[in-house]
């Protein structure tokens, strides 16, 4: 399995992100970056494939609703976002900290206020939800009865 690069990981981060959490920690800093929207926030669309067993054919599980938005920094860099749901604000938000992390002069401070604090909430939720799923645990047994 190949490595994941820094911006596959807060790029996941940002999308598996609580909008209202990411909204908390991006007023904290206060910045006011000037930027363009090459692409508003649009919903539209995705479908979802899966395998029986993880290894039989492939079959259409569903639609899922997808929210994407392009920001454009006054220096041109691209800062990209598709996100699961439909909420077109937290799109264009993880667009533009998606282009602020690419600069090296606001990645560093992007990482500690906003990667690190949402990517351990992420885990936090990740463990509650394993907890949770553990608790319900039913393991089934069967008797060996002998012949009578």
């Amino acid at each position: 399995m190949e490595q994941q690069t820094d911006r596959q990981r807060w790029l996941s981060v940002l999308a598996h992100s609580s909008a209202a959490l990411l909204e908390a920690h991006w007023q904290a800093l206060s910045l006011q970056p000037e930027f363009t929207l090459v692409r508003p926030a649009e919903i539209g669309l995705t479908r979802l494939q899966a395998r029986m067993g993880a290894t039989g054919k492939r079959f259409v599980m569903g639609d899922a609703t997808v929210t994407r938005a392009v920001v454009q920094l006054s220096d041109g860099t691209l800062g990209y976002s598709y996100l699961l749901g439909r909420d077109k604000a937290h799109a264009e938000r993880c667009a533009l900290l998606d282009a602020l992390l690419q600069q090296p002069e606001t990645r560093q401070l992007l990482e500690e206020k906003i990667i690190t604090p949402l990517a351990a909430w992420r885990e936090e939720q990740r463990q509650l939800r394993a907890r949770e799923i553990a608790s319900s645990k039913v393991d089934f047994f069967t008797l060996v009865r002998g012949d009578n």
